[in-house]
């Protein structure tokens, strides 16, 4: 079995929203449930090691996903802008909830490469906290270091919406990402926050203009967590060659996302989409960016993804698929985590 450390997951979101409906999200998470993608049990048993944890506020008002037209093409608005103290006190809650995780031995919460060495090897979850969008900050970047402080080590400057940061891509097929403009005057400043404090900075779901805002800005090596192909899948949250061009030269990394709509040629949520189809991505993004620059960003918990895999306990699927495919177990584990481990540690300012 490959250990796996995940680039993407939304598993706060789901106890968070279960704990407003009574729920206990450390007896969810701990002791395993039926919702979803991600508890411990089922981590175990697929060998998912660990990942970047999203700290996401959920629109203020319901999404409503545009349906297919008859030749499959979709536009789903842009969710509307959210209220700073809104994203703020719900980011606090995510939190919480981590803590209590790691409190309770549900995971372990990494700062570190080290830390996230130390978890894999005494198996633990190896949790980092990511922040997806980046509505609870303030534009002059107050809060950054008190967030800094209770462990974030990753962010997105936005979701598919606009913040005072800069602009997201919308959920749409077929769809070129180059829809808005990028990054705001703050955004420009969160960058350099972020290169300063050690904070790796995420692009996936931002608009092209903003991803060459952060590429020029930038000194870290460029990330996409839970992003795939566009000339596979020209839905506007994929990525075009040139821009996996521009990851392979800053020995960035972009992560596979095992949602079916960004994996699948005509863009659907379907869930019967094959294996072959994550496969199809993963070979085309090592054939642009190289084998040391490709990982997993599932996205568990962030939507359908395929019944082949199902949910974590499946993830060892996706890796056997894999190796029938040609891949050996050297390149699995650069595939599984070593890709993950390395880009963290040079965004970190860690020189082993």
């Amino acid at each position: 079995m490959q250990a796996v450390f995940d680039g993407h997951n939304d598993v706060l979101l789901r106890l968070w929203e279960n704990r407003n409906k009574g729920g206990d999200p450390v007896k969810e998470f701990i002791g395993g449930t039926t919702q979803g993608h991600i508890d411990l049990p089922r981590a175990r048993k697929g060998g998912l090691a660990g990942g970047l944890c999203a700290i996401y506020i959920p629109n203020a008002t319901e999404t409503v996903f545009s349906a297919p037209e008859s030749d499959g093409h979709y536009d789903t608005p842009l969710a509307e802008p959210l209220d700073r103290v809104y994203a703020f006190d719900i980011a606090s809650e995510f939190i919480d909830i981590a803590y209590k995780l790691d409190r309770a031995g549900g995971w372990k919460i990494c700062r570190t490469g080290q830390d996230i060495d130390n978890a894999l090897a005494d198996g633990d979850f190896a949790a980092v906290l990511h922040m997806e969008g980046c509505e609870a900050l303030d534009k002059d970047l107050k809060a950054l270091e008190l967030f800094y402080q209770a462990g974030l080590r990753s962010l997105g400057p936005v979701w598919s919406r606009h913040n005072i940061f800069g602009h997201g891509v919308p959920f749409s097929y077929p769809m070129s990402p180059d829809t808005a403009p990028g990054l705001t005057d703050a955004g420009r400043e969160l960058i350099k926050a972020c290169n300063s404090l050690g904070i790796l900075i995420d692009l996936s779901h931002i608009t092209e203009k903003g991803f060459w805002d952060a590429a020029k800005l930038s000194n870290q090596p460029l990330i996409a967590s839970h992003s795939n192909a566009h000339a596979l899948t020209p839905v506007a949250r994929n990525l075009t060659d040139k821009q996996l061009a521009a990851i392979a030269e800053s020995n960035g990394l972009v992560g596979l996302n095992y949602v079916t709509t960004m994996l699948r040629e005509d863009g659907q949520v379907n869930t019967a989409t094959p294996m072959s189809d994550m496969v199809r991505h993963i070979d085309y993004l090592v054939g642009k960016v190289g084998i040391d620059g490709v990982a997993l960003g599932s996205d568990y918990d962030g939507g359908p993804i395929p019944e082949g895999i199902a949910d974590a306990a499946g993830t060892q699927n996706l890796v056997q698929a894999l190796r029938e495919a040609g891949y050996g177990e050297d390149d699995l584990a650069k595939l599984c985590r070593e890709n993950w481990l390395r880009v963290l540690r040079a965004a970190w300012h860690e020189n082993h």
